[in-house]
């Protein structure tokens, strides 16, 4: 459970990253439109929410919505629970920030849309989830990796079972 912990903290961290891309494809594809002669008013949003793109690009703001609002609350919430059968002391714990930084992010994400000033922090938020998804995945590769790297240090006196010092 120890590495479906770790895979699950590195997914995480993968999907912020997608989340960024998708974003930042959108964003780059409505400049061409406005480039190109393209309008955002009230009556293009309406086109746009009636299922009649704008552009191309406009797939990754529909992208960014749905994986933040509903596949990386399920994976976050999958994390926090493989935390508790991590067998990793203190897993729990960074289970439990990734689950409630992935609340916030929706949060933020939702409530930037009424005050922009909320949309930046949503972007801050998004760096700090990385950063403790990615640290939460290295912790277990860290730990598996000393367990591997040390076994005559585990029998006393440095020595194996056998007696034979490596």
């Amino acid at each position: 459970m120890r590495q479906v912990f770790r895979v699950l903290a590195y997914v995480v961290a993968a999907g912020v990253v997608v989340q960024a891309a998708v974003m930042v494809y959108a964003v780059a594809g409505m400049g061409l439109f406005i480039d190109e002669g393209g309008v955002l008013d009230q009556a293009a949003m309406e086109q746009s929410m009636s299922g009649e793109a704008l552009f191309p690009e406009e797939i990754g703001l529909m992208l960014h919505g749905m994986t933040g609002t509903m596949v990386l609350p399920i994976i976050a919430l999958l994390t926090f629970v493989a935390s508790f059968f991590a067998g990793v002391r203190g897993a729990w714990r960074w289970g439990l920030a990734i689950f409630l930084l992935v609340a916030l992010q929706v949060t933020l994400g939702i409530a930037g849309h009424s005050v922009p000033f909320l949309g930046a922090l949503h972007g801050v938020n998004a760096l700090l989830l990385f950063g403790v998804a990615m640290y939460t995945g290295w912790r277990v590769t860290a730990r598996d990796r000393a367990m591997h790297a040390t076994p005559a240090l585990a029998a006393p006196g440095g020595m194996t079972a056998g007696g034979v010092t490596p």
